[in-house]
């Protein structure tokens, strides 16, 4: 079964939007003591970024499940896989969105694959996921997915 992962690391513009907390952490404590302003700077930006570095969540089709961050599915759940970029990404996440999706994106990946479920049990109708490489997950997917279908379960 192939296999793929990927861990949806922020960008570098996401680092250095968060930079911003050194020169207003700075500004607030000056008046009290410049070595206090220098400090907390620090230790906010540091928090920012191990927040930043934690919340990544990994994608990962392993075993004939796909996992996306918390969420676990067998692939023989799934129908075919399709994956969007640019402009169409922009609607799949947004005009074309059914409010019962589960999502799994992140701002600053544009392309993302939209995953079928065919379980009727499931509230969800399908997953959009977040991936800068939305043609290989795709393809992990439903290589995975006819996989399982070819796969009986039965000991002969």
């Amino acid at each position: 079964m192939p296999d793929y992962r990927e861990k949806l690391w922020p960008n570098v513009w996401a680092f250095l939007v968060t930079a911003l907390v050194i020169p207003a952490s700075i500004l607030v404590l000056v008046p009290i003591s410049l070595l206090a302003g220098i400090v907390t700077a620090a230790v906010l930006y540091g928090g920012c970024v191990l927040l930043l570095v934690l919340a990544s969540p990994v994608v990962r089709v392993q075993n004939g499940e796909l996992i996306a961050g918390p969420a676990t599915i067998s692939t023989d759940l799934l129908g075919e896989v399709v994956w969007f970029d640019k402009v169409e990404a922009t609607q799949e996440r947004g005009p074309r969105l059914d409010a019962r999706a589960w999502l799994l994106i992140r701002g600053w990946i544009a392309p993302v694959v939209r995953v079928p479920i065919t379980d009727a049990s499931d509230p969800a109708p399908y997953w959009i996921i977040s991936s800068r490489h939305p043609r290989q997950l795709a393809a992990a997917i439903n290589q995975s997915r006819t996989a399982n279908e070819g796969d009986t379960g039965r000991a002969e």
